[in-house]
């Protein structure tokens, strides 16, 4: 018996703990060894091709079964996994999270999800790894960066997604609503659906927009429940913004930009399918809890880098699961968690008897 990537995700899986080369070897009562497990990890090479190979098959069957009126999205956003007591490398390194608003350790990558009725697959995923050298002319040190920007892996994503996939509209949140990808999204022939920053400029029509006449979402009149129709700086075309607000969990209430190059929606429309891009958060709390993506203690960036996309070719398998079987994967995760515990409880019974 040898070690195999079908092997490995479904350890991975199984696992509520630690997920080790020692462990998987125990757990097959020695038939891999953990030498044979190492080697598997150092050895591999996984990447974004194996991300869609897996996904492929899934969307063709969904894009088969569609309904003529639903249509796909995609969605882009970035997560950090924080390890923050593991050796730095080019892979294990700071990273600015927008989301708490400080630098954390920790392992960045940029996943493109394809999303359609109970379907949420990564069909692309990128590491960002920090080899290249520059120096900080304020500071006069030396600071290392990854080769390509968040945004550049989105456009090159997409621009292989269009010879995969076919979807209506990009989804995102502001961190990625620049000009440059919009008119990429654009040019690929979508639309998008945007979170945008309460500062970002708009000019209320095309005159304004040459006189160079721009004024702040925050402070732009909507009508109830009713989208503007604005330009923006470099986006050619007229697009559709709309503020969303609404209640937190503390009571408090906050405020959604939204904008869209789609100008036949409408409010409800466009809060709607942004929506849908919550389907990237779960995806992300999947990952982090049903498939060990941080409970490895491997060290290298070649191996850290296998066993991340091994998790998340194990998210696929949930999700081939989850259709199959019509439960979620935390449910699902439930499942096998109270199959070993009941095996624990047999054995105790039978070790005490």
């Amino acid at each position: 018996m040898t070690c195999t990537l079908d092997l490995y995700t479904d350890y991975l899986i199984s696992s509520t703990g630690q997920t080790s080369a020692t462990g998987l070897s125990r757990l097959l009562a020695g038939a891999v060894s953990h030498d044979q497990v190492t080697r598997w990890l150092t050895s591999s090479y996984l990447d974004s091709q194996q991300v869609w190979a897996a996904a492929k098959p899934l969307i063709r069957r969904a894009e088969c079964q569609r309904p003529a009126e639903e249509f796909a999205v995609l969605i882009v956003d970035d997560c950090i996994l924080e390890k923050a007591h593991t050796d730095p490398s080019a892979l294990i390194c700071t990273h600015w999270d927008h989301s708490v608003g400080r630098f954390v350790k920790g392992l960045n990558f940029v996943s493109l999800l394809y999303q359609s009725d109970g379907l949420a697959l990564p069909i692309a995923v990128e590491l960002i790894e920090k080899t290249e050298a520059v120096s900080d002319a304020k500071t006069q040190k030396t600071k290392v960066k990854c080769k390509f920007t968040k945004n550049e892996y989105l456009r090159a994503m997409l621009r292989v997604a269009q010879q995969q996939v076919a979807y209506r509209y990009l989804l995102a949140d502001s961190w990625y609503a620049s000009a440059e990808n919009m008119n990429t999204v654009l040019d690929l022939g979508h639309h998008f659906v945007l979170a945008l920053e309460s500062s970002r400029t708009v000019a209320l029509s095309e005159g304004a927009r040459a006189a160079g006449q721009f004024q702040a979402l925050d402070k732009l009149a909507f009508p109830d429940e009713q989208p503007l129709r604005v330009w923006l700086r470099s986006v050619e075309v007229a697009v559709l913004v709309t503020r969303q607000v609404f209640t937190n969990k503390d009571e408090s209430q906050g405020v959604l930009y939204l904008v869209s190059s789609d100008t036949k929606l409408n409010y409800a429309q466009m809060t709607t399918i942004y929506q849908r891009w919550w389907k990237v958060e779960e995806y992300h709390k999947s990952l982090k809890q049903n498939t060990s993506l941080g409970k490895s203690p491997t060290k290298t960036p070649d191996t850290q880098a296998n066993h991340f996309f091994a998790a998340i070719l194990a998210y696929t398998k949930l999700e081939v699961l989850k259709l199959k079987l019509g439960i979620g994967h935390f449910r699902l995760k439930a499942q096998l968690y109270l199959v070993g515990l009941q095996a624990m409880h047999r054995e105790l019974a039978t070790l005490s008897a």
